[in-house]
């Protein structure tokens, strides 16, 4: 079957692309308003981009109002970003940030989530991520107007937090240790690594 994305209504048309670009990381973004309000929201097309210089990318989608979110809105002010890892420990967690909430919520204390500092940026980091990328906005791309459009949002890495207990050797993650809770195609469908197989 032949499908035309774009002559397909919005939501049908994003079940389709999410469902057909498995597995999917999820970026947990922390930012900052201009006053100094803390964000913390989920965010599952992410992906890297190149590591030198060490640049990463989160695509943030706008409303079905056409308007922005608040990650976006403090990206844009700040210019600073944190995207942590999500354990499948932590899903639960990060879920209840993934609700619309007033501008200027503190998605991270109401949710019950522990904020420490960053070492480089304002915003700060979830304390039990295994893994934190700190960055500083390179650029933002938007693609398409209003409802539903993109804003590829590509962050410069300054620093990278990781769990001891995930690196092996100093240079390698370890897969099982970081234990990532990922997304699948479907309305609240996640899955985890169970298994690895070289080629």
């Amino acid at each position: 079957m032949l499908i035309d994305l774009d002559a397909l209504e919005g939501r049908e048309a994003h079940d389709l692309l999410a469902g057909a670009i498995v597995p999917r990381a999820i970026a947990w973004v922390s930012t900052v308003n201009a006053r100094g309000e803390g964000n913390l929201a989920p965010f599952s097309f992410f992906t890297g981009v190149t590591w030198r210089p060490a640049t990463i990318a989160v695509s943030i989608v706008n409303r079905s109002n056409g308007s922005e979110k608040d990650t976006l809105r403090n990206i844009r002010a700040t210019r600073e970003f944190v995207v942590n890892s999500v354990s499948v420990q932590q899903g639960k967690l990060m879920f209840e940030t993934a609700g619309t909430f007033a501008y200027g919520t503190d998605e991270a204390s109401g949710s019950g989530v522990e904020m420490v500092p960053a070492n480089k940026v304002r915003p700060r980091r979830v304390k039990g991520a295994k893994i934190a990328f700190e960055c500083r906005v390179l650029d933002i791309v938007t693609v398409g107007e209003g409802t539903y459009a993109g804003n590829l949002v590509l962050g410069s890495v300054l620093a990278l937090d990781v769990d001891d207990k995930v690196l092996r050797d100093g240079r390698e993650i370890s897969w099982s240790e970081l234990n990532n809770l990922g997304r699948i195609g479907g309305a609240n469908r996640f899955f985890r690594i169970e298994s690895v197989f070289e080629v």
